[in-house]
């Protein structure tokens, strides 16, 4: 059914170079192993290095101890250095040099200087440095991935929901199964304090969900017979029976990793200037080293080049360059999606900090969604029970909730609907269909404009009456005729003001888009605070709302069901699909809240400016270090004795990088719980001044 409020229904390389830097899946494990092993085996290299025990003044030598620093250390270095080797290969396969390539040129041009210093070519004592160098690139390697890996730690997080078993009912038995065994169809027993273990649908029982994971939601919601329920949510009382409708990939929480793994991997704009900057500091690192080397060559001082190159090459690896964005990103996803904010597209969460407006669909956004059927007005001849019993008739199949509303009205009342055919939408306006040889209608007055019936007069103090209690009025006619009108009731929601209220603190204007008549759409709007109003909609005109908000010079958010608005959602800066439970296959929104609660929107608001703000704080981190570091790493500050060998360098560089996590690990102190972000009590905001729109466009509030 399609009624007046219908609209409660729509650079390659430098990528992969940071995304196998960034997807540090087992990673960690590896370099903890070789950071300890190494550590040790670099302990014997050290000591017996003929340079460190001068500057402790102790001698330790036996006879072919001289042999312990170049074998030792040549197993550091191909067995050690082995993971560098491996990640530079992709750089150079995809021509995208990058952090990795940089440290195994530094440990290789370390090791053949120490090389050929043993067999006499040169006075370079390097292998100590070779060793320590290792050692503390595998540590910072190590403590850099265990940053990365907690940060998308939510993803493991979601899988764990699952249980590992599940209790299927086999006839009138019931039995232990993997939950990989199930299938759609199955029937599933869930008791109390379970987790359900796959999507399904309720055959028997109720109980309070905990659907907190998929939501965020803390408070239970109660599910019944009929109801949907999700894996990896909880039955927190009561026992159910469900059936299976999804398994495995097909799952909403296989859906909702997807989506986070989707999201961490797309570019914003300021990982796209990251990039950047981390292939120009490739060059810029390379071009500095072969400087310094040359500088101290022609001098004839081969040794202090090597060292100083080494050091280069090794302290403007940009890994918190590289870092700086994906960091940020993939904690603000992970924790976002805890919070059941789900980030399709990062472009989307960056855009949100610079929104000037916000469009809400009304209809299941600002309001309930749950339509309830009030009165019902028949004209002369007819009585409630036949007006409500035709309506029901053609809304026999509907997916709308004034539909549903009226189906359900009628069998509550016992009523016999008859059967109905010819059944046709008119998108935005109503349905007709034919019952008993004739033609009957249900919509509003868009519809009886549409196949030219007049109301009558008697029906417009009654449809006054509804519509400035923000309640739509809706018609009946027959052959041509208008028999009667019902209304129904949609609650405003509790948060909607407190929504309003705090984007009008952060000088967001608010407007509000329906399908629904002017009069029922100003209630609504002065009730709630809002700025504009766009009535009398269209499901395909939503867009050109959209457009006319843009044509101030603003960014636009939209928000819907992603049902309708899919148009909109597509045309807006920013598409927002609310309410979307399990469904989270919104192919038009950027941003999914499966929570119906539009506080969500402001939790997307906050997240976007405080992830803004690490990005910004990581790179100016990032660049400041580097245009410090190389220099000092070059040795033009060594006049005032101020130099780095290469293991200090790695330290630094280690350190910097250390900076950048540990900054982006605070973004998990934002709190984007609804009741933070704006109580339902808070303080009414008055709204600012209306903006005034042609007359059939918009209306101000």
């Amino acid at each position: 059914m399609a009624h007046d409020d219908h609209n409660a229904q729509a650079d390659h390389g430098t990528h992969a170079d940071h995304k196998a830097h960034t997807d540090h899946s087992g990673h960690a494990e590896l370099f903890r192993q070789l950071f300890w092993i190494n550590l040790l085996l670099a302990i014997p290299v050290v000591l017996f290095s003929a340079m460190v025990q001068d500057w402790l003044g102790f001698n330790l030598s036996f006879p072919g101890s001289s042999w312990i620093p170049p074998v030792v250390g040549t197993v550091i270095f191909f067995w050690g250095g082995r993971p560098f080797f491996t990640m530079a290969v992709p750089e150079i396969r995809n021509r995208q040099p990058g952090m990795m390539l940089l440290i195994a040129l530094a440990i290789t041009v370390a090791f053949l200087a120490s090389l050929a210093s043993t067999f006499g070519i040169g006075s370079l004592d390097f292998w100590w440095e070779l060793a320590t160098l290792i050692v503390v690139m595998l540590l910072g390697h190590w403590q850099e991935m265990k940053a990365v890996g907690q940060a998308r730690g939510a993803l493991a997080a979601l899988a764990e929901l699952l249980p590992d078993e599940a209790e299927r009912v086999v006839d009138d038995d019931v039995e232990t199964v993997r939950i990989a065994d199930l299938v759609t169809g199955d029937v599933v027993v869930v008791r109390p304090g379970a987790r359900v273990p796959a999507d399904g649908t309720i055959a028997q029982g109720s109980a309070s969900m905990d659907e907190s994971t998929i939501t965020g939601e803390s408070a239970p919601v109660r599910r019944t017979e009929g109801d949907r329920v999700v894996a990896g949510t909880v039955a927190t009382d009561g026992s159910l029976r469900v059936e299976v409708t999804a398994v495995g990939d097909d799952t909403a929480l296989a859906g909702i990793q997807r989506m986070v793994t989707q999201a961490q991997e797309s570019r914003s704009g300021a990982r796209k200037l990251a990039d950047r900057a981390a292939q120009a500091l490739f060059y810029i690192a390379l071009g500095s080293a072969a400087v310094t080397f040359m500088a101290h060559a022609v001098q004839g001082d081969f040794s202090t080049g090597i060292v100083r190159a080494v050091t280069v090459l090794v302290i403007a690896c940009p890994h918190a360059l590289g870092l700086a964005i994906p960091l940020v990103i993939a904690i603000s996803t992970a924790k976002s999606a805890q919070a059941g904010v789900l980030v399709k597209d990062v472009l989307a969460l960056e855009s949100m900090r610079s929104i000037s407006s916000v469009l809400f669909d009304k209809t299941g956004t600002l309001t309930e969604g749950t339509h309830t059927l009030g009165e019902v007005a028949p004209l002369e001849d007819w009585n409630e029970e036949r007006v409500l019993a035709l309506a029901a008739a053609v809304e026999r199949d509907s997916e709308h909730p004034i539909g549903r509303a009226v189906v359900t009205a009628a069998s509550e009342r016992g009523l016999a609907v008859p059967d109905a055919s010819d059944v046709d939408t008119l998108p935005g306006k109503g349905v007709v269909g034919t019952v008993d040889g004739d033609r009957v209608g249900v919509g509003g007055r868009s519809m009886l404009r549409q196949l030219d019936i007049e109301a009558p007069e008697a029906t417009d103090e009654v449809r006054e009456r509804w519509e400035s209690e923000g309640s739509p009025a809706l018609y009946v006619t027959v052959g041509g005729a208008v028999v009667g009108l019902f209304t129904t009731h949609d609650p405003v929601r509790i948060t909607s003001r407190a929504t309003v209220d705090a984007l009008h603190r952060q000088g967001i204007s608010v407007a509000l888009i329906t399908g629904d008549s002017q009069a029922v759409a100003d209630r609504v709007a002065r009730e709630l605070g809002i700025d504009d109003v766009f009535a009398e909609v269209l499901p395909q005109d939503k867009d050109s709302a959209v457009e006319r908000l843009q044509s101030g010079g603003g960014k636009v958010a939209m928000v819907g069901d992603g049902v309708n608005d899919a148009p909109a959602l597509a045309r807006a800066d920013v598409g927002i699909a609310i309410g979307a439970g399990t469904d989270v296959a919104m192919e038009a929104a950027g941003v999914v809240l499966a929570s119906s609660d539009p506080r969500g929107v402001l939790g997307i608001v906050a997240l976007s400016h405080a992830s803004h703000r690490k990005m910004i704080q990581n790179l100016v981190w990032a660049t400041a270090y580097n245009a410090l570091a190389i220099p000092v790493a070059a040795g033009v500050f060594s006049g005032i004795g101020f130099t780095l060998n290469p293991a200090a360098a790695a330290i630094a560089m280690s350190l910097s990088t250390i900076v950048v996590a540990l900054n982006a690990q605070l973004l998990r102190r934002v709190d984007l719980s609804h009741d933070a972000l704006a109580p339902a009590t808070a303080a009414a905001v008055p709204p600012r001044p209306l903006k005034d729109h042609p007359e059939g466009a918009a209306s101000p509030a």
